[in-house]
This record gives C-alpha cells, structure tokens and sequence, in this order.
C-alpha cells in the first residue's frame, strides 16, 4: 500500500513539473517531432509534456520505491541488531560532538570568515569522531551513569532501600543451592542473569555428553523456579561485551559496569574477582560457614562406610557432607558408632575431622 502511495507521490510530481518544464524542453522536443514527421504543429504541447511526466515519474518510481524500501529494511535490521546501550553511548557522544563543533565555529563566525562548507564538513567530522568516541567509551560511560543513579538511590532515604545487583554466573546456577538460598531469603536486591550465560547454559544442555546435558537442563530448571516460584527480583541482562571472548571475563566486566556482585563457587573465578576488586559471593564459603562447629574431644555417632588412604583407617561422613577420618575404624565399616574428635582440619576444599572410635578409648 505504501509503494502505491509512493509511485502516485511521484507521478504527480512528474506531471507538474513535465508542465512547467513544457516551453524550456518541450518546444525544441516537439520542433523535432514536427520536423521527422512533417506535422505543422503540435497542438497541447503542455499536457503532453504532463502526460509523459507522470509516465516517466511512475516508471522510475517503482524501482526507486522498491530499492528505497529495500534499504531502509536492511537498515532497520542493523538498528535493531544493535544493543540499546551502544546507540545511546554514541548519540551522546555524536550531541557532544556537535556542541563541540557549534562552540569552536562561532568565533569564526563573528570574525567574518564563515564558510557554509567549511561549516558542513567540519560539524559533520566532530559529529563522526564523537559517535565513534562513545560508541568506544561506552562501557565507561554506563558506569559513570550507573554511580550517578546508584547515588541518587541511596540518596532518597532508607524507606525506598537501594537494591544491589547479584550476577549469577554458569556453575552456580547448575549447582542449584542459589535457588533455596534465595528461598529463604538471604539474598536481597536484584539477580541478574547475563544472556551470555543463558547461551553457555544453552550450549550445555544441547550437548551430545550425557552429563552435560543432564547438567544444563538442571540449570535452565533452575532459573525457571527462581523466576517463577520465588519472590526474587530477576534481570535478563540482554547486553554483551562482543570484544570479551571468555565467559568469565565477561562477568567481571558486567559486575563493574553494574556496580554489583558475581555469585559463584568457581574457585577461579572467585579468585580473579578479588584480583579485579570486584565482590563475590561463593556459595561454597557460604556452605562452609554454616557448617556445624565440632571441636576436639566431642563425641559424634557416625555410620564407617569405607576404607580410609592410610593402615586401619575407615571414613564417615556427617549428614552435611563433611568427610570423618576414623583412626583404626576399618574393623567397624558397615557399623554405627560412636566417635571421639582429636582434630579438624580446615582446607581449600572443605573441613576434614579426624576421631577416633570411644570403644578403643575406653579399653585404654
């Protein structure tokens, strides 16, 4: 409907200006006419002239419409390929641009050595240099927008609270004890979930290794219920850092753009946050914190389930995973006993209890 509207703009366009244009190019036009055919005169030489307007305008306007629209799809397309924040970083760095351009023009102005193209084609290389300049700096400039708002947030009173972003990374959401961390309400402000991370999940679960796959629908079951059956706040942040190739270098980044905090329990990843200043929270740690306090000389009734690295030893574990070494426990794998703490061992990878069975104490 629009292409007909279009090529009827044109025709009529073409006819009034084939009638204006009737004595300039249409008397030697019709000379010629007159001359090959032998006719006195053409009679109504300025509608014919609108006549062939219209016809010619029309012509050309169904390619002329066909290959405008053609462009102005493809650009749309572009546009809307582009992410929000890119676009807004370089209008306003091409507005800066043009202020700038509009300041150091005017003296020149008053001077008396204006130029319009002088003008054009100076305005428009300061507009280019600053669209390209925040496109660049647009990481930088959404931090300094994200302080200016997170200021103003904590300015407007302990009423309304300010609301800390915790970005989830890939392992903590296959893991699946966020989901009943945020149950129970520990974690406040807002989850964010990168898109780069629903694509890792994604990648996971469509993977041919059974495990894989299992593991990333566990993931995407996961976010599911957070979203759906929890009362937490959660952001699909649609961004990306083309640029950041790694995952986890895209959750720092991401983390310091939103001035928030990674949740993980990659111990690598943990460790490059803290080198990069920005905070995490390790669901690990968290797990280690809340484990019980034992301490040398308790008495602990435990169930021996296997042999231990070392001569006699047997192995146990508490009903929170926590490993129990049982010096001379291997005669009592299989058996429910009671045991004596003589140390705890606090590691990397967790804490370790060392006993002894209360039988063989009471012999001694």
């Amino acid at each position: 409907m629009m292409k007909r509207w279009f090529q009827c703009l044109f025709a009529v366009i073409g006819g009034v200006l084939g009638y204006e244009w009737s004595d300039t190019v249409g008397q030697p036009f019709f000379k010629i006419i007159e001359t090959v055919f032998g006719v006195e005169q053409v009679r109504g030489e300025a509608y014919w002239m609108m006549l062939a307007g219209v016809v010619l305008f029309y012509l050309i306007s169904s390619w002329a419409v066909n290959y405008g629209l053609q462009k102005m799809q493809q650009s749309e397309e572009k546009v809307s390929s582009i992410p929000i924040t890119d676009l807004i970083a370089g209008t306003v760095g091409m507005a800066v641009g043009l202020v700038l351009a509009v300041i150091l023009l005017t003296p020149f102005e008053q001077a008396g050595l204006y130029s319009p193209v002088l003008h054009v084609i100076f305005t428009m290389m300061l507009g280019v240099v600053g669209f390209r300049l925040g496109y660049a700096k647009k990481e930088e400039l959404i931090v300094l927008l994200a302080k200016g708002r997170s200021a103003k947030d904590r300015n407007q009173g302990e009423g309304k609270g300010f609301e800390e972003h915790k970005i989830l990374d890939t392992s903590v959401i296959i893991d699946g004890r966020i989901a009943d961390i945020c149950k129970t309400g520990f974690i406040e402000g807002t989850l964010v979930i990168p898109e780069f991370v629903l694509e890792e999940l994604q990648h996971i679960a469509d993977s041919s290794d059974l495990l894989k796959r299992n593991r990333g629908r566990r993931g995407l079951d996961i976010l599911n219920k957070i979203q759906k059956e929890l009362e937490v706040k959660v952001l699909i942040y649609e961004g990306d850092f083309e640029e950041i190739s790694e995952v986890d270098s895209k959750l720092v980044k991401l983390a310091k753009v939103l001035q928030g905090k990674v949740i993980t329990n990659d111990f690598n990843l943990n460790k490059v946050c803290e080198l990069q200043g920005v905070s995490v929270l390790n669901i690990n740690d968290l797990a280690n914190a809340v484990k019980p306090v034992v301490l040398p000389g308790e008495e602990i009734l435990v169930q021996v389930i296997k042999d231990g690295k070392e001569h006699g030893q047997g192995v146990a574990y508490l009903d929170d995973g926590t490993m129990i070494v049982v010096e001379g426990g291997r005669d009592f794998i299989g058996t429910t006993l009671d045991v004596l703490v003589t140390s705890v061992l606090q590691t990397s990878a967790g804490r370790m209890i060392f006993a002894k069975p209360k039988l063989l104490e009471k012999a001694l």
